[in-house]
């Protein structure tokens, strides 16, 4: 995976916007207004997510392209590289683990954070061996 694969996954899933609200090379990926990606434009070696806590030091301790986010909250964001251990596919589930968490979780009003969800479902984008 490289910055175009995942900016083209990240557009893919369900109502997600990109923006640039920090300055011309932070490339950030939200849904209803809520930030679950971001991208560096400048150096695109690899990609933030957010990340359950619970599955956060599992990650960082089983792959070394995961490490903490930098300037993020180290216990709900990871910093994750293109290349390395992680398969397309791994990276890709990171992606929509950040999108599904940040619905469930940070989505307001209750009403629109279900309808997310169940447009996600609809959509397949969420896993049932998934949690979030």
């Amino acid at each position: 995976m490289d910055i175009v694969d995942f900016r083209a996954y990240c557009l893919s899933l369900p109502e997600v916007e990109e923006c640039l609200p920090f300055d011309d090379v932070t490339l950030v990926f939200k849904v209803a207004g809520r930030m679950f990606a971001v991208v560096g434009l400048d150096n695109p070696i690899g990609f933030v997510v957010k990340c359950d806590p619970e599955r956060v030091t599992a990650l960082r301790d089983q792959y070394p392209q995961v490490l903490p986010a930098f300037h993020f909250n180290k216990k709900h964001w990871n910093s994750i590289r293109f290349v390395g251990a992680m398969s397309d596919e791994e990276l890709r589930r990171e992606i929509r683990h950040s999108y599904l968490l940040v619905v469930g979780q940070n989505v307001t009003p209750k009403a629109r954070r279900v309808e997310l969800l169940e447009i996600a479902k609809n959509e397949g984008v969420i896993d049932d061996a998934e949690r979030f």
